[in-house]
């Protein structure tokens, strides 16, 4: 695949950002678009390696090697259609996910991996510009009536691969707008939302009906979907991770995820700006070294914080792949964001003891102790040991919890009478069927918190289950195989 010896003759080109000055001082998308030679000298340095072990590294199965070759050739349609085969919105893990494909690429053994991301996301943007994707209307109906509830990106791949089989597909959302997290956890300048609009009109000019603002078990009735053959449970994981030290409700302690959708509503123009879960002129301390923590470091520094601070639990990771994490697993190494580039005051293996408030009730500081993690000599845990004389005070009038999710919300599964695990994920067997066969469910509702790509096969997989229990059998395309190395 792509040229004979083409990873010997061209580098890795890494996605281009504009400066950091200029992007911070809006909300868009700040990726500089490479010329086409770049990209298909990317695609050339796809190696023709016999056992391509990104496959292994991409939950969806992407067939990497062939739309690289695709666009090395300069056949973008092609390299479209291939794309689309496997992943129905390119567009989103083009510019989320964290590419755990690149990680299991044959030629990051010796050198720089394949570009494959970047390559992903100028396939999908080629196709339109050029006006090659286009609605898909189903060629006839089933009869059979389908509810998708949740409209992340699990809920929207469900739906479309349902709609193309045939069956009349509802997804039912209860935020004003489609999207689930994509919309209203990821910020604009990740990824803009009219790429969601652009994908959902094309989901609704294909059939696909869309209801927001209702949600099951509250403004609609449980017993509404009797009117259902099936019911497809993506409603995501959303408990918040707590931080249960002293001052832990003070005003000034904020959930990532009431921070980062209300950022979101505002740049929307949905709602005026709440001084409360703004960062403006605040000494911001961000709280969780992810990827959530790093969407809220980018949010702070456009709000105009006056400081950004990370804390982190662990230790800082090293910056190459350690023996820990041998290849094609996916590095735990250390990773620097757009975010982080933007000003940021980094720190590791620190913990958070207490809050301090201020005479009036409000944040006004952290106490904090670094700590250590020592491994038993057993084998078992790593344990946490606090440092002795090593507790800190700092400034701090907004406090960022980005410490993840526990599972999902319980409420719907109980009145459902489904199975769940220790963590409320609502249990489905190896056909994400649940304990009520003609409902299923697939994404974060039923792993725990994951990735977008996850997401995306698990509505998938899920899919060309549905159809099965409603017509006998399917032909919506199913990978096998069950969890891959990196899940």
């Amino acid at each position: 695949m792509g040229k004979l010896r083409g990873f010997m003759e061209h580098e890795r080109v890494n996605e281009q950002n504009i400066g950091v000055q200029d992007r911070v001082k809006n909300y868009k998308e700040f990726t500089v678009t490479p010329s086409e030679e770049t990209l298909q000298e990317q695609g050339a340095r796809c190696m023709d390696c016999g056992v391509p072990f990104c496959h292994s590294g991409c939950p969806l199965g992407n067939m990497i090697p062939d739309f690289n070759d695709a666009v090395y050739r300069n056949e973008w349609d092609k390299a479209l259609r291939i794309l689309h085969t496997t992943n129905n919105f390119p567009e989103f893990t083009g510019r989320l996910c964290p590419a755990p494909c690149e990680a299991a690429c044959v030629l990051g053994i010796i050198n720089p991996p394949v570009s494959i991301e970047m390559i992903e996301k100028y396939i999908v943007e080629r196709g339109f510009k050029e006006g090659w994707i286009k609605a898909v209307p189903p060629k006839s109906r089933t009869g059979k009536n389908v509810a998708v509830i949740g409209s992340g990106p699990a809920g929207l791949a469900a739906a479309q691969q349902l709609n193309r089989a045939g069956h009349t597909v509802t997804v039912f959302e209860r935020d004003e707008k489609v999207g689930g997290l994509l919309r209203y956890g990821i910020p604009d300048f990740k990824m803009e939302k009219n790429v969601i609009d652009r994908r959902l009109a094309i989901l609704e000019e294909e059939g696909i009906l869309f209801e927001t603002g209702v949600e099951v078990g509250k403004n609609m009735p449980v017993n509404d979907l009797d009117d259902f053959d099936a019911v497809v449970l993506c409603g995501g994981a959303t408990i918040r991770r707590r931080l249960p030290i002293p001052g832990a409700n003070l005003p000034g302690v904020v959930q990532a995820m009431d921070f980062l959708p209300k950022s979101n509503r505002w740049v929307d123009g949905q709602t005026e700006v709440d001084d409360a879960l703004h960062a403006g002129n605040k000494n911001v301390i961000v709280i969780g070294g992810g990827d959530t923590g790093s969407d809220c470091i980018g949010t702070s520094n456009r709000q105009g914080a006056t400081s950004v601070t990370n804390f982190e639990i662990m230790p800082k990771p090293a910056e190459t792949r350690t023996e820990d994490h041998p290849w094609p697993f996916w590095p735990f190494k250390l990773k620097t964001t757009s975010s982080h580039e933007e000003g940021i005051h980094r720190e590791w293996s620190i913990m958070t003891k207490e809050f301090i408030a201020d005479d009036k009730g409000y944040l006004k500081g952290l106490k904090t102790v670094n700590v250590r993690w020592e491994k038993p000599e057993d084998g078992g845990r790593p344990q946490l040991i606090e440092e002795p004389n090593s507790e800190n005070d700092w400034p701090c009038e907004l406090a960022l919890l980005a410490l993840g999710f526990t599972g999902p919300e319980p409420t719907l599964a109980d009145r459902l009478g489904l199975d769940q695990d220790e963590r409320t994920n609502v249990k489905g067997n190896e056909k994400y069927q649940t304990n009520v066969p003609h409902i299923f469910t697939a994404g974060d509702m039923r792993r725990g918190q994951s990735l977008i790509v996850w997401a995306i096969s698990e509505g998938r997989e899920a899919a060309h289950h549905v159809d099965a229990f409603l017509m006998g059998s399917s032909k919506l395309p199913i990978k096998e195989g069950g969890d891959l190395p990196n899940g």
